[in-house]
């Protein structure tokens, strides 16, 4: 009996314990707008917001390396790296905050959580990850919670639609790259390269347009809360988590950020907590427990 129950145990504890992780992740990113509220309602703007961000993180991240003598990537796996941030992570960003302009907030986050679909279908199709019916299914649920709790009026124009689908696709392809360098590479030795590369294409965007800095002590702690807590916690956990589960299932479990933070926005802001929000909430979190439950 032991010995029939051993793989099932083997297979379970890392799944779980990555399931954990991906959550962590998600519960940090989702900190993210309440303290980015907080840095805008200082006199900070969008891009000086996003260079401290990754700046302050990027320091973070050399500190840890230093102190863990963690390896650097090296050859292709670095250039690879510095492709994610430079391209993956700051395009994702620019895409995202871009299609606010021209689409409601509602419709790009919508949106945007069109990766977990699109990262299911990429890595079952190119990279042979298994897909399940089973699977699938908790994927569209999950799609269909988050619907329901980000709520609000969906409308935008054809280019803030286009922008917010550029955005799930350059996330997809960032987190499928992902999975196969942490293969490779340790996730603190990732999020640092990921990190500078970022901090290195809105400091080039920042010199040329100056953009406003917090104008108080408040603003300046928001945006250290966002380094530290949003990206630096949030990346090395989502790395960690996605090195012990397919790309799929940590992308959809990251459905958690928007309900995280539609609570959170109820608490600290006082935005109100509709009921069908929180339906929308359960459904994302049943989904999420036939997920983790899932072989």
């Amino acid at each position: 009996m032991t010995m029939s129950t051993q793989p099932r145990v083997s297979y379970m504890e890392p799944r779980l314990k990555g399931v954990g992780y991906i959550a962590i992740s998600a519960c940090s990113f989702a900190t993210m707008a309440i303290f980015a509220k907080t840095a805008y309602g200082s006199g900070a703007e969008t891009l000086a917001v996003l260079l401290m961000r990754f700046g302050l993180s990027s320091l973070i991240m050399i500190a840890i390396m230093q102190v863990g003598n963690y390896r650097w990537p090296q050859g292709r796996n670095l250039l690879t790296l510095i492709g994610m941030g430079s391209l993956g992570y700051a395009g994702q960003s620019f895409c995202f905050f871009a299609a606010l302009n021209y689409a409601s907030a509602g419709l790009v986050a919508l949106l945007l959580y069109l990766h977990p679909v699109m990262v299911a279908l990429a890595g079952s199709t190119f990279l042979g990850y298994r897909l399940t019916v089973k699977k699938f299914l908790a994927i569209l649920t999950a799609l269909a919670g988050t619907a329901l709790t980000i709520g609000g009026a969906a409308s935008g124009s054809t280019l803030g639609i286009f922008l917010g689908i550029s955005a799930a696709i350059i996330y997809s392809v960032y987190i499928l790259v992902g999975s196969k360098m942490l293969k490779a590479e340790t996730p603190i030795a990732a999020a640092t390269v990921i990190m500078l590369s970022a901090t290195a294409v809105f400091a080039s965007l920042a010199l040329m347009t100056k953009p406003a800095f917090p104008q108080t002590t408040t603003g300046w702690i928001a945006v250290g809360c966002i380094a530290l807590i949003s990206t630096v916690v949030a990346m090395i956990t989502f790395f960690a988590g996605l090195r012990l589960m397919s790309p799929g299932d940590a992308a959809t479990i990251s459905t958690l950020e928007p309900l995280v933070t539609v609570v959170l926005a109820a608490i600290y802001l006082a935005e109100p907590l509709t009921v069908t929000k929180v339906i929308g909430g359960a459904i994302i979190v049943g989904s999420l427990i036939v997920l983790a439950r899932s072989r």
